[in-house]
């Protein structure tokens, strides 16, 4: 049976724009069981709500502004998520605001045990964020729709896109998180799957989010760090650290990784420098005795090139690894 949530809305603290992404998100998580929306509906500014109200099935609650200045919203969200916290048999609530006020509702909520996701702009101050148990931005959601150009702008560094977030956790503070992770479990002989890196990233860092970093999938983002390899066995994924060797050998690996993960139709030429340049920023195929990258890539002696007339891909050959760093 899937969890059941509750939304609730703080209408003077968000777009109505944010609708149906929000919508689509929380349904990862469960079954949205209320869906309820505040604001003073006699206001103007709120009137772009109205259309979605009646799409999506959202009940809305008027709160009249008594004082000038004071956002009404804060205590009716308040007093109906207490009163279903006790009366309704709820797993989470998602509380939807860019504002601070709902940081103590949060806290209590998940003393409660009860999951509590937030969501907000990306100007939503960091208490509010750090007292979910799961925050995203909203700016975010609305780009997820266009997050297929990974693969085709792979040339752009998305370290560029991150930069420009500025509370977005640096890569450095991932990186050495998930070693850590993977430290940890080495020591009790036990083995580091995605799913445990990515909900123990979420605990630690609650608004974490590699769409932040300009990534869809959590296992590409992590494969841009050049200490960590991820190894998959049919649909099983596990995180582990390289072995403490040269950065050459290193880099000959993840080719042959990336060359044998694409099968027998192998990878254009074009893809594997860019993820190449990705994962370690300064490559340079002059540095390993060649003046051109294919050149290179056919130094490998169980990779060959095939050309079919529109691009050269790179094809992994079977058969025995042990020659591969023989070179």
């Amino acid at each position: 049976m899937e969890d059941r949530f509750a939304l609730l809305i703080d209408a003077d603290n968000v777009s109505a724009k944010y609708i149906k992404p929000i919508l689509d998100e929380l349904s990862k998580y469960g079954n949205v069981t209320y869906k309820r929306i505040y604001g003073d509906w006699t206001k103007t500014n709120n009137a772009s709500w109205k259309e979605e109200l009646l799409q999506n099935s959202i009940t809305p609650i008027q709160q009249f502004s008594y004082t000038h200045g004071k956002n009404a919203t804060d205590s009716a969200m308040i007093i109906d998520a207490m009163d279903m916290l006790y009366t309704s048999e709820l797993e989470g609530f998602c509380l939807v605001s860019s504002d601070s006020d709902f940081t103590k509702l949060a806290s209590r909520l998940r003393e409660s045990g009860k999951t509590v996701i937030g969501m907000g702009e990306d100007k939503t101050p960091s208490p509010f964020r750090k007292a979910c148990d799961i925050f995203t931005v909203l700016e975010l959601l609305l780009e997820d729709n266009t997050m297929e150009k990974e693969e085709r702008n792979t040339s752009h560094h998305p370290q560029e896109k991150e930069q420009k977030k500025e509370n977005a956790v640096s890569r450095d503070q991932i990186e050495e998180a998930v070693i850590k992770i993977i430290t940890e479990n080495q020591n009790d002989d036990r083995e580091t799957g995605l799913g445990e890196v990515g909900s123990r990233l979420v605990k630690l860092y609650p608004d974490f989010d590699v769409r932040r970093y300009g990534y869809s999938l959590l296992s590409k983002f992590l494969e841009t760090f050049p200490k960590l390899k991820l190894i998959q066995e049919g649909t099983k994924v596990t995180v582990t650290l390289y072995e403490d060797k040269s950065k050459k050998e290193r880099l000959e690996e993840y080719i042959i990784q990336q060359i044998r993960s694409n099968g027998r139709y192998g990878i254009s030429l074009g893809s594997l420098g860019n993820r190449i340049r990705m994962k370690f920023g300064d490559f340079k195929v002059r540095d390993y005795g060649f003046s051109q990258f294919k050149q290179y890539i056919q130094s490998f002696p169980q990779v060959e090139l095939e050309d079919d007339g529109e691009r050269t891909r790179a094809v992994y050959q079977m058969g025995d690894d042990s020659r591969l760093y023989r070179r």
